[in-house]
């Protein structure tokens, strides 16, 4: 009887966690601290948990992408796309070959990792806004190191993801891309892309439990697109401090379990 009870509880948790979190991705982003756990708490192995969550929440980002299409620079996409995919692969390959064992001592640090970008992206967004709004002198993009900026974000983003979007905008605007529409557009490209072949690898390998990835999806998808209805009438800064805090407290849970 309490098996069965506590059974129900994780699926409750499970569907409760993956609203929440399409919720703080359409409004604010941070949504994988809230999903992620949750999968694990699902008795999930941390690889195929982080495999699962990743395939679950990628149709919101594909939704975003549609949205953002025409700010995308079509010049900088040969090289943007071809980074985030061979960097997304390579991330994912190395995730799989992780043990469990390894991957759930990263995971506290990973969280915290996570975490701390975001908690950055506030005042690095503030000084994109203010960069895009400022005249600059025009600025040959040179691709090859373009490139090697971009790809261990992108493995990053197919080893695990959370915050990595934020860095690509910051290496661009450090590349001389000024425009803020462009930047978030290309940000959603990558993000995508890197978690597209990721997701390829995970399928291919077995590594995705369907019936808690879809699951999941339904209720992130239906939480996205509450979100994307109130995300323009809440504060923004008091969304950020509460996905900041969610991070932190779910990242001491994770330290504290390994003592």
């Amino acid at each position: 009887m309490i098996s069965a009870f506590s059974s129900h509880w994780h699926y409750v948790w499970l569907v409760v966690a993956s609203f929440i979190a399409g919720v703080m991705n359409a409004m604010a982003g941070g949504g994988s601290f809230l999903s992620f756990p949750a999968m694990l708490a699902m008795g999930v192995p941390p690889v195929q948990a982080n495999a699962t969550n990743t395939v679950a929440l990628w149709p919101g980002q594909l939704t975003s992408l549609a949205a953002l299409r025409s700010d995308v620079r079509m010049d900088l996409l040969p090289v943007v796309a071809t980074t985030s995919i061979l960097g997304g692969l390579s991330g994912a390959v190395v995730l799989l070959r992780t043990t469990q064992v390894a991957f759930l001592h990263l995971i506290p640090w990973l969280l915290l990792t996570g975490t701390v970008i975001f908690g950055i992206s506030g005042p690095v967004s503030r000084w994109l806004r203010a960069r895009s709004a400022t005249p600059h002198a025009e600025r040959n993009l040179r691709y090859l190191p373009l490139f090697c900026a971009l790809f261990p974000i992108c493995f990053y983003i197919g080893y695990f993801g959370a915050g990595g979007g934020f860095l690509i905008m910051t290496v661009l605007a450090l590349f001389g891309v000024e425009e803020m529409h462009a930047l978030n557009a290309m940000k959603v490209v990558a993000a995508c892309l890197s978690n597209m072949v990721a997701i390829g690898t995970f399928i291919v390998s077995g590594a995705v439990l369907w019936h808690y990835c879809l699951i999941s999806m339904v209720f992130a998808a239906t939480g996205g697109h509450v979100g994307a209805q109130y995300a323009r009438r809440m504060n923004p800064e008091v969304l950020r401090a509460i996905v900041v805090v969610t991070g932190c407290v779910i990242s001491a849970y994770f330290f504290w379990r390994q003592h």
